[in-house]
């Protein structure tokens, strides 16, 4: 959308695809739900960061007097686009919150997902962060930290110019058996990690395991302007709590040194409660072209928005953080 002088005044990233993967907010049960109806799902119209569940704007709106008169010709463009294109749906995801409240008023079917997200209270160290979980947490936590690397590996956490190819080929191999079992298909391909290491090599941050004069283990991580990303992880040796190290508590300790605000470790996997990272809403919004499917859709997400505002709340009374208590009851062992 642009003004009478042609300055763009909204604009909005869109994909056709063919298929749901590499979004993580699932749609494949109502894609397969339409087929068995006789309609067709795919192509649908996708307005996201691809491959990237990271919440953030998705309608980019020039501020100023116009902004709220851009944001509803934006979503009306939006719809207009899904219908030329002959999509299905169109499917704004990892919006933020205002986003997604637009959204909905303009008609749209609003889900709600969850994500775990550390949050760093100003902690100077990793201990900091130890003293503000319960006693029990802790100790857990120091055992796990201590059995993790009881096999005699070796952590180091490489960014920049320290990544080389090498990593890079290790790195692969690990995705690739890792997503293989646990996924079945993983569908990024060895290239795009060069081409993530030429392009922003120094937003990356590789925290990889090696044992025995071999790397057997890594995780991936995106290091944004205020807050670290957890996005990939990979093994070709299993190691008790080996996973945890890696992904959460190297990443906690990152984060805290270089004072990011927060570590976003994606969706699923209540074990990360139990290791310092809360649970927070995340919000998408979906349009369909054929109303019988739209009907569908707003029965199941208003059934699965109050189950998960209930899960969050659940978490957030399981927190491993420590409550008011005499001083007593929280002292810690050395």
């Amino acid at each position: 959308m642009q003004d009478a002088a042609g300055a763009v005044l909204a604009a909005a990233p869109c994909y056709l695809k063919e298929h749901s993967y590499g979004e993580y907010v699932f749609d494949h049960a109502w894609a397969d739900a339409y087929a068995r109806a006789g309609g067709a799902y795919y192509p649908k119209l996708q307005i996201a960061a691809p491959f990237t569940p990271a919440p953030g704007p998705r309608l980019l709106v020039a501020p100023g007097p116009q902004e709220q008169a851009a944001r509803a010709a934006l979503i009306d463009g939006l719809i207009a686009l899904r219908d030329q294109t002959g999509a299905s749906s169109a499917h704004v995801t990892f919006a933020t919150d205002g986003e997604a409240a637009a959204l909905e008023g303009a008609g749209w079917l609003r889900r709600t997902g969850e994500q775990f997200h550390f949050f760093n209270e100003g902690y100077g160290s990793f201990e900091d962060f130890l003293a503000a979980l319960a006693s029990r947490k802790r100790k857990a936590i120091r055992r796990e930290r201590r059995e993790a690397l009881a096999a005699g590996l070796t952590i180091e956490r490489l960014t920049g110019a320290a990544i080389t190819q090498a990593h890079w080929d290790a790195f692969f191999a690990f995705y690739m058996d890792t997503g293989s079992r646990k996924w079945g298909s993983p569908y990024l391909n060895r290239r795009f990690f060069s081409l993530l290491g030429e392009a922003m090599a120094d937003r990356v941050l590789l925290v990889m395991a090696r044992r025995g004069g071999r790397y057997v283990a890594g995780a991936l991580n995106l290091i944004g302007g205020d807050a670290l990303y957890g996005r990939n992880w990979g093994a070709i040796e299993h190691h008790p709590f080996l996973h945890f190290e890696l992904c959460y508590y190297q990443a906690i300790d990152f984060a805290i040194e270089r004072g990011l605000t927060r570590v976003e470790a994606g969706a699923q996997g209540e074990h990360k409660l139990a290791r310092g990272y809360r649970a927070v809403p995340t919000h998408s919004a979906h349009s369909f072209a054929d109303p019988r499917l739209g009907r569908a859709v707003a029965t199941f997400l208003a059934r699965e928005r109050a189950e998960m505002q209930e899960i969050i709340r659940l978490y957030g009374e399981h927190a491993p953080f420590r409550k008011a208590a005499p001083a007593a009851a929280e002292m810690d062992e050395t």
